[in-house]
């Protein structure tokens, strides 16, 4: 049974999508004070001992702030820094296997990119699922063209996940997306890639709301 997921706004991570100059924690913890209530951690690139500490350092930003923290695909690092959980690609261990290694309490989202990944997560336990590349964005295009709105729409009426529109997704469509039944969106360089990741968090909320 899914639990219940009390955030809208899914902001993921990327160092590479930052301004010049600016940290990781840095922008983190700018989003954190526009609002953002949940963060997944995806730097894929890092190896597990250079991981931990920025996961351990963003999970102390987190707390300070009332969010949660998500570690993309390792359950070891989510464990080890007491995240809220993780966020499975379609190569990670099955969402059942991960959930005994993290017990009950922790979180599992799912990366999806067509209504059989979403029924197969559903079936394994996943407490949510991000869906797309919605729209054109040059860090999903190895994932194939945008699904578009219909799929979008499609895909959020046959699960009862919460479903997190991503990619490509800017602030003049997140009505469309949501009106297409998505719980929310889920972002990375819409809010990271800009100076001003405070401001661009409080706009994704307030249109969120």
């Amino acid at each position: 049974m899914s639990r219940p997921i009390d955030f809208s706004l899914y902001l993921i991570t990327d160092q590479n999508v930052l301004p010049p100059g600016r940290s990781l924690p840095e922008a983190v913890r700018e989003a954190l004070i526009g609002g953002v209530k949940c963060i997944q951690l995806r730097e894929k690139e890092l190896a597990p001992k250079t991981l931990l500490p920025l996961a351990r350092e963003l999970r102390g930003l987190t707390r300070e702030y009332g969010a949660k923290l998500f570690i993309n695909d390792r359950a070891d690092v989510a464990l080890a820094c007491d995240a809220d959980g993780v966020h499975l690609t379609t190569n990670s261990l099955p969402t059942t296997v991960v959930r005994k290694i993290l017990g009950p309490d922790k979180l599992i989202g799912v990366s999806t990119h067509c209504t059989n990944e979403i029924s197969l997560a559903e079936k394994e336990g996943a407490d949510f699922v991000t869906f797309g590349p919605v729209f054109y964005t040059a860090s999903k295009a190895a994932f194939g063209p945008p699904v578009g709105l219909e799929k979008l729409r499609e895909a959020c009426s046959q699960t009862r996940l919460p479903v997190f529109a991503l990619g490509g997704v800017n602030l003049p469509q997140v009505d469309n997306v949501m009106a297409c039944g998505a719980y929310g969106v889920a972002l990375i360089s819409a809010i990271l890639g800009f100076t001003d990741a405070r401001g661009k968090t409080r706009q994704f909320i307030e249109q969120l709301s």
